[in-house]
């Protein structure tokens, strides 16, 4: 995620800001420029309305007019704005939530805050490499959900075009035990969008882009019965084999929805530490016996865009640099992966197809879609869902504590 400036004052802000600290002006997110902006209040132009700050005759300038999400006004819990022709309340990543817990439960409201958090940062992430929805193109809708009482565990995962997130993924103790009970080295909110988003894209890219047997070339053959297959992973326990030269985790190896999803998810991270690191105009300097390596931080976005190889070797030494980083602090490692073999060429596979699909004409999704199952079972099916325009449906839940 790069950084950005101030419109005002120039001042260094942030994707996730909502205030200059240095000028005071309100901050948004403007997802029709992908770029953060100062805004000044334009009653003048009509109720809620707000221009961007930028002078005329300046590259900030644009003269359009834009509302605050219904989600920052309401609950203070987004920083996107919603361009003033655009009649939908919230805004283009809110508007794709629809299900949540209930929020009149304050832990609750705090989780769906910190999720919506992160799936901002995958709408930003698949808007710049040209995958958020467009005409003839759907994004995902998601339901955010909390175990009831006496009911069944919410299960995250992806079925027809849902995203289904287990809202106590946000909570920092009980995603660390379940971590810890998988024997994953990473497990956070971003990876987990990231991962379901790419059984969502797999429906549209692979099954419905007519890729089908390449993908089995390099993944296998996902006809395999899919929940037979997580259940012998499971049966593994922590001891999954030898797959770190063919799978970017342990978890890839149990079928190859998953494998896609774990690379298409490992694509995103090393997409976002690109951009972030070369935002910052990041060198890195890694000694050696045989003399020192220098490397440049380059964008992903840049144009003309990088070959995968080429930000492959800037990849690395700034991993090298990030968990040396960490370990200072005594933390573990942010980045605990080692890439190798297939590994690297599933990746490859996926920046590809990802180009390709960024330079291809958006078209209408299949009438009838079928997607991979989450893990362990599939999440419960939503009744009633509106049409994508309209506002979540909140259900009443209470979390359950797993012991």
């Amino acid at each position: 995620m790069r950084v950005f400036n101030c419109d005002h004052c120039g001042h260094l802000v942030f994707f996730d800001s909502v205030q200059c600290v240095h000028c005071g002006s309100t901050l948004a997110f403007l997802p029709d420029a992908l770029t953060m902006a100062a805004l000044a209040p334009a009653p003048q132009d009509g109720a809620g309305l707000w221009r961007r700050m930028g002078g005329r005759g300046t590259a900030q300038y644009s003269g359009r007019l834009y509302r605050l999400c219904h989600n920052h006004t309401e609950h203070q819990a987004c920083n996107f704005a919603v361009p003033a022709n655009d009649y939908d309340e919230y805004c283009v990543s809110c508007r794709q939530t629809r299900v949540l817990p209930d929020l009149s439960e304050t832990a609750n409201r705090g989780r769906w805050m910190q999720i919506e958090a992160a799936k901002r940062r995958l709408f930003y992430t698949l808007a710049r490499l040209g995958l958020e929805p467009a005409p003839g193109r759907p994004g995902p809708i998601f339901e955010f959900l909390a175990d009831l009482p006496g009911g069944p565990s919410i299960l995250t995962g992806h079925r027809s075009g849902t995203i289904t997130l287990n809202v106590a993924e946000a909570d920092d103790d009980e995603r660390a035990r379940r971590r810890i009970a998988l024997g994953e080295p990473y497990r956070t909110l971003i990876g987990h969008l990231r991962h379901e988003s790419g059984h969502f894209y797999w429906d549209q890219l692979v099954r419905d882009g007519g890729r089908l047997e390449a993908f089995r070339s390099m993944f296998g053959d996902e006809s395999q019965d899919y929940t037979a297959a997580l259940d012998a992973h499971y049966a593994k326990g922590n001891d999954v084999g030898d797959w770190a030269e063919r799978h970017v985790s342990a978890y890839a190896a149990a079928h190859p929805w998953e494998d896609w999803a774990e690379t298409w998810a490992h694509y995103l991270h090393m997409i976002d530490l690109l951009e972030t690191s070369a935002s910052y105009r990041t060198e890195i300097t890694v000694p050696g016996i045989y003399g020192a390596q220098r490397s440049f931080a380059l964008d992903p976005f840049t144009k003309p865009a990088p070959d995968f190889d080429t930000m492959l070797l800037q990849l690395v030494p700034l991993t090298l640099l990030l968990n040396s980083l960490t370990r200072s602090l005594g933390q573990p490692d942010a980045y605990p992966f080692a890439l190798a073999g297939e590994a690297l060429d599933k990746l490859r596979f996926v920046h590809d197809m990802v180009r390709e699909a960024a330079n291809r004409p958006a078209v209408p999704a299949a009438a009838t879609a079928t997607a991979p199952l989450p893990k362990a079972a599939a999440a419960p099916e939503s009744p009633g869902v509106p049409a994508p325009a309209s506002a979540p449906i909140a259900k009443k839940s209470i979390k359950k504590i797993a012991n």
